[in-house]
């Protein structure tokens, strides 16, 4: 490793020379405080920032082990520390003049939900940060004394008030530890209380804008109808009471703008856990819990849809069913069925994204085209079913059609955001035609998962496999996109990340195993959960720009790859 004086003498070196010879800078240097890694850089000013490391040994930083020696604790130190690195960036930098991305200091900025990340990778021996800096020009010539400020004042003030636990706020830092510890202890007994989710008093639903995920501050505080109402111990929370949603089939009804998407919303967000003041801190979601809508266009490769689908005319298949354009109404029923094959124990369901003719069909219509005439199961005929054999609860909106009540379990009315327990009264209104149908249907769920992903799905290129994501809802692979507007709990553009790197990853390692879907990526998990979600990508320090996505949304990729091949 070389010293510091030896980076410095090769700035003054290459002052005012070719962009070119940054390269020469690659490799680690040792501040004495810290081991500063510059893993790559950018081949001129207007590229991606260069990846920069910096290493601080555990004797330095002096974080102790009680506060990060679990999974959840781990995790929820890194965000925080990720969070406030990014904070002080702000602080201590000033984005200097010079060509493209001169001077810029990047490092994850994280919204409202707290994921795995590989921004900062914390353990009893060091800490590591891995962020992006623009390395300075003027044209296409070096400014290495405006590099050299960032290197060697700015970096280190950052790490002043980052990195060393005698300088953070050890309050707010054990506060994050807290909340996340106290929300997976309220997730890991929703399944044995008889719940799917979890809603607290006191909570803030709304949001500031439909695109904002800060909470509305005026808004609405949440109150459980007493009829749901539960409680649940926390080590560091104490007793908290809030609104229990039972294992079944729950309809969330009520009318325009009183709050029923709102709900849907957070409890979809509710498999992640939130920072404090979020306001829906303690919105609690089965961790496999499942957002389906139709997604009219997108492919279909080889899915079994003959539980809502069959008897199409023309003859098509519909037990090994593909399309490159599907309707609204086969999307959805292939977004239940992959729902499935990930492990998906809840379907959340918002009414006014779905395919009608997917959802329900009313008395008139049967009497007008006779069920013989109609390829679609609607899938008001199946929710029962999936409970009642695969122990799949679903979650649905509803604003428009009461048939719903015959086979709720329960039912909350959302008035002007406050929740009230309608079920006995939805239930003497219910008029039964929908359970008549469901028994006379009589059906049997069994659905046999046998698919493969194929060694190359993700082809080699000319230049090898190449990943490009943009915004949260678009992998680029190899000039294919994967569209993932559908997929609603993607919540990170580094989600995204991930999943490319575990994509180009399969492909190399675990194809030709001979797996079945589900078990594949669940080895693919075993893999992050044992070396780490950094151990996915092969480049020089691994990407600082990496979150940790679910199976569902792994799998929901592979689902909508054009190129899938099973």
């Amino acid at each position: 490793m070389k010293n510091s004086q030896t980076l410095k003498t090769d700035l003054d070196r290459i002052e005012g020379k070719s962009y070119r010879l940054y390269k020469d800078l690659e490799g680690q240097y040792d501040f004495g405080t810290h081991t500063l890694s510059i893993d790559h850089v950018q081949g001129d000013p207007f590229a991606s920032p260069s990846r920069i490391r910096v290493i601080i040994n555990q004797n330095i930083a002096k974080f102790p082990k009680k506060i990060f020696d679990n999974k959840n604790k781990n995790i929820a130190v890194a965000d925080y520390l990720t969070r406030e690195f990014y904070s002080n960036i702000n602080k201590c930098a000033e984005r200097g003049s010079g060509s493209g991305k001169s001077g810029l200091i990047a490092i994850s900025k994280c919204p409202q939900e707290i994921l795995k990340r590989t921004s900062i990778i914390i353990n009893e021996d060091k800490i590591e940060a891995r962020f992006y800096v623009g390395f300075p020009a003027r044209g296409r010539s070096v400014l290495s004394k405006e590099l050299e400020k960032i290197l060697y004042k700015i970096i280190p003030g950052i790490i002043e008030k980052t990195l060393l636990y005698k300088n953070i706020n050890s309050h707010k830092l054990m506060s994050r530890v807290k909340v996340v510890e106290d929300q997976e202890s309220i997730r890991s007994e929703l399944s044995n209380r008889g719940l799917v989710a979890f809603v607290a008093n006191g909570s803030i639903l709304p949001r500031e804008s439909g695109v904002s995920s800060k909470v509305l501050i005026e808004g609405k505080v949440f109150v459980s109808p007493k009829e749901l109402e539960v409680e649940f111990n926390t080590e560091s929370h104490g007793t908290i009471c809030g609104m229990g949603i039972k294992k079944g089939i729950t309809l969330i009804v009520g009318g325009g703008y009183h709050g029923k998407s709102t709900l849907l919303k957070a409890l979809e967000l509710g498999v992640y856990n939130h920072i404090e003041g979020d306001g829906r801190e303690f919105v609690i979601t089965d961790e496999s819990a499942l957002k389906v809508r139709a997604e009219d266009s997108r492919c279909i490769t080889k899915t079994d849809i003959s539980l809502f689908i069959s008897n199409m005319p023309g003859g098509k298949d519909t037990v090994e069913f593909s399309t490159e354009n599907a309707s609204g109404s086969t999307s959805q029923a292939a977004s239940i069925i992959e729902g499935i094959e990930s492990g998906a124990k809840v379907f959340l369901i918002d009414e006014d994204t779905s395919a009608t003719n997917f959802m329900m069909r009313d008395d008139l219509m049967q009497k007008l085209v006779c069920t013989e005439k109609e390829p679609i199961t609607p899938f008001i005929e199946i929710a029962k079913s999936l409970y009642e054999q695969k122990s799949i609860s679903t979650i649905i909106v509803v604003g428009s059609c009461g048939d719903f009540f015959d086979i709720a379990d329960s039912v909350i009315q959302m008035d002007n955001y406050m929740a009230v327990d309608v079920t006995e009264k939805a239930k003497k209104l219910s008029l039964g035609h929908i359970i008549k149908r469901i028994m006379d249907r009589n059906v049997k769920i069994d659905i046999a998962f046998n698919r493969r992903v194929k060694a190359g799905t993700i082809a080699l290129g000319e230049k090898g496999i190449k990943i490009k994501t943009i915004g949260i809802d678009t992998i680029n692979i190899n000039k294919e996109d994967i569209n993932l507007r559908g997929v609603e709990q993607i919540v990170d553009n580094e989600q995204l990340n991930a999943i490319g790197s575990i994509m180009k990853w399969a492909e190399s390692n675990i194809m030709n195993k001979d797996l079945g879907f589900e078990t594949m990526v669940d080895n693919i998990i075993c893999e992050i959960d044992k070396n780490g979600l950094i151990s996915l990508d092969k480049s020089k320090g691994g990407s600082g720009s990496l979150a940790m996505p679910r199976k569902q949304e792994i799998m929901a990729a592979y689902n909508r790859y054009r190129n899938l091949k099973i």
